[in-house]
């Protein structure tokens, strides 16, 4: 049987109400008691109840994670982060999935509000009018998104796509096309704009393709409009877009990357089971997460805190070359 909070007081030789204070108020109990209530709660790996400590504390030892899509295997990534960093903090997490639709999402956000303590939001694809809302109203941490005034973490995309475009310039890419992600994607806006910056930068003529669902299917679509550019290399909003891309070439005979090269962001799993291996910029996915969480249990138990938490956390991808990037060919096809 589990340990009780009786068993506590006992091994520590307390009461059981001063268990209660130590571990739901410890300001009001002394160091030496704290320090023997802390030694029983280990030795007897006692889990205090979730519903009992919410009635003295005011929360609910829950948080909450919406994600745009746990099919995408960025999000599911991140998800197993989230709950295994708020696991070992005995914290569990609600996750809602929005399907990529923005009017499901701000339902999503408001009802999962009243059920925790805070929320992560990763990739929200609510206005920011929207999210500074629901942010008054409760803890918020964003991943893969910026607002001034709520707490996140981001990842560099201007930095990410300046590897992607100092890579393809150096195979020797004069021409490079872009397959954008959903229009109301934060990250596939700035990816684009870092892109227009990389691109100039290096001399490199830079064509948009146009937005695309962030799927296989999407990447699928684009492939033939990517080719009618006459770029020789392409630069997809994520990994399985570029996949997509990868299937539909194949399917065309265009060769890749003798033809063409393409290139992923992400680094998810199948992006390395991909044919070819798919070039990526790889992001801290992991990582990402468990910053989130921390983040957030920071502004649960200290609302104001002095000093503040860092509201902005910045993490850098890393350029991974496998096979679907190679030399410009020398006689651009143009194959139709």
């Amino acid at each position: 049987m589990p340990a009780t909070i009786r068993d506590v007081a006992r091994l520590a030789g307390v009461s059981p109400s001063t268990v209660s204070r130590a571990l739901s108020m410890p300001e009001m109990v002394n160091a030496a008691t704290r320090a023997r209530v802390a030694t029983a709660v280990e030795q007897l790996q006692y889990q205090p109840n979730r519903a009992a400590r919410g009635l003295t504390t005011g929360r609910t030892g829950n948080v909450g994670l919406v994600v745009p899509d746990l099919a995408n295997p960025l999000f599911a990534s991140v998800a197993k982060s989230v709950q295994a960093r708020a696991r070992r903090q005995g914290v569990a997490v609600f996750v809602a999935d929005t399907e990529e639709d923005q009017t499901v999402e701000a339902g999503l956000i408001r009802a999962l509000a009243q059920q925790v303590d805070g929320l992560i939001l990763c990739s929200p694809r609510s206005d920011t009018d929207d999210l500074v809302t629901i942010a008054a109203e409760t803890n918020v941490v964003l991943i893969n998104r910026s607002v001034d005034g709520i707490a996140g973490v981001v990842f560099d995309n201007e930095e990410a796509m300046r590897q992607a475009a100092a890579h393809l310039a150096a195979l020797g890419h004069t021409k490079i096309a872009w397959v954008g992600g959903p229009q109301a994607s934060w990250s596939s806006q700035h990816r684009k704009l870092g892109l227009l910056a990389a691109t100039r930068e290096q001399g490199v003529e830079l064509v948009a393709v146009g937005s695309f669902a962030p799927t296989y299917e999407g990447g699928v679509a684009a492939a033939d409009q990517a080719v009618a550019t006459g770029a020789t290399a392409v630069i997809a909003y994520n990994d399985l877009v570029a996949i997509g891309l990868l299937n539909r070439l194949h399917a065309r005979g265009i060769a890749v990357p003798g033809e063409i090269s393409v290139l992923g962001v992400d680094d998810i799993e199948m992006s390395r089971m991909a044919t070819p291996a798919l070039s990526t910029i790889r992001l801290p996915k992991q990582r990402s997460g468990e910053m989130a969480v921390e983040m957030l249990l920071g502004l649960i138990s200290m609302p104001d805190p002095l000093p503040p938490i860092r509201l902005r956390n910045t993490l850098i991808g890393e350029l991974i070359v496998r096979d679907s990037t190679g030399p410009a060919p020398r006689h651009p096809s143009g194959k139709g």
